[in-house]
């Protein structure tokens, strides 16, 4: 009779849970990276205000345009902290880029509005008011997306 050197036997691992935990790692790491990013993106806006100038060269205006990146940060950041899925979190990195691309190429904090005439969309079918609005939602820049909901 042969003994087994451990008291049970050698386990028999499913391949669907190995896949499982290879997943969960990856995503562990995906998530790191990503929260990299996120700090990265947060200490350059707070870099990119320190060395702000107004394009008026006014100290008042300077002051302002500081004082209005800082809060739009916070206010941002702080509403997606909670954010799990990782395709709004992508939306939200870009977004963040964009506007920082563009604050730095038109020396303008703010975002810059796009001009839409009512019913100036044509839907697919119909000319309805609710299909507009949902058109206009659809063909807001990505720098814009959280504008409305924090302003």
């Amino acid at each position: 009779m042969r003994v087994h050197p451990h008291p049970h036997p050698p386990r028999q691992y499913d391949q669907g849970k190995w896949q499982k935990m290879e997943g969960s790692a990856s995503l562990n790491r995906m998530t790191t990276a990503t929260r990299h990013e996120v700090l990265g993106l947060y200490r350059r806006i707070f870099r990119l205000a320190r060395k702000w100038q107004a394009a008026s060269g006014q100290m008042e205006d300077t002051i302002k345009e500081k004082e209005y990146i800082l809060n739009e940060a916070r206010t941002l950041f702080q509403k997606n902290k909670h954010l799990t899925d990782a395709g709004l979190i992508k939306q939200c990195i870009d977004e963040c880029t964009a506007r920082i691309e563009i604050g730095l190429h038109y020396q303008i904090p703010y975002p810059r509005p796009i001009h839409l005439p009512p019913m100036g969309l044509t839907p697919l079918q119909g000319r309805g008011l609710r299909s507009q609005e949902k058109l206009r939602k659809f063909s807001k820049p990505i720098y814009l997306k959280s504008h409305d909901e924090v302003s």
